[in-house]
């Protein structure tokens, strides 16, 4: 992402290694949707690591939206077996509701064509309601058949303790 774009009064721009520790707080902040649902305990769950932040701001793949100049949501986004695997969306909590998510992941889909993506990809909860249903009307759709690369991710999650059979990847064409 070469340029800054807006989105109202927010701004769009690819994240900076001073982003990192706001990113991890809005991580925390946003996973607070999760307190009083069967999966609680992921409002307690560690942000995502400095280090993998870095390897993504140096990579350009992590894009933040900010008001002001204060971070308040963001995408970290990977290359996976040649498309773009969106890796985690988040938005602060007093700034949900706006289209803020939608906006990020659109970003994403803007860069593809330059990186050569001819999809998006990413792995998420069937049916928790901002999580797949809301993906769905993204235009997202369900993969039945896993390819290796997601199998892998697979593995990764339920190392970190995830319960796959309550998970859905999806995919969206470019």
């Amino acid at each position: 992402m070469t340029k800054d774009l807006c989105l109202g009064d927010l701004r769009l721009r690819a994240a900076e290694l001073a982003d990192i520790e706001p990113v991890r707080a809005i991580e925390r902040a946003s996973a607070s949707r999760f307190v009083g649902t069967d999966r609680a305990w992921l409002a307690d769950d560690d942000p995502t690591d400095a280090q993998t932040l870095a390897e993504r701001v140096a990579a350009g793949g992590l894009l933040v939206a900010c008001d002001g100049e204060v971070p308040v949501a963001f995408v970290m986004f990977r290359e996976v077996e040649g498309c773009g695997y969106i890796e985690q969306v988040d938005v602060l909590p007093s700034h949900e509701r706006r289209g803020i998510g939608a906006r990020l992941i659109a970003a994403v889909a803007d860069l593809a064509p330059e990186r050569g993506w001819p999809a998006l990809t990413l792995s998420t909860f069937k049916d928790v309601p901002f999580n797949a249903p809301y993906y769905r009307r993204l235009g997202f759709e369900d993969v039945e058949v896993l390819t290796p690369g997601m199998v892998e991710i697979r593995v990764e999650h339920e190392a970190r303790g995830l319960d796959e059979r309550t998970r859905v990847f999806m995919r969206r064409e470019i």
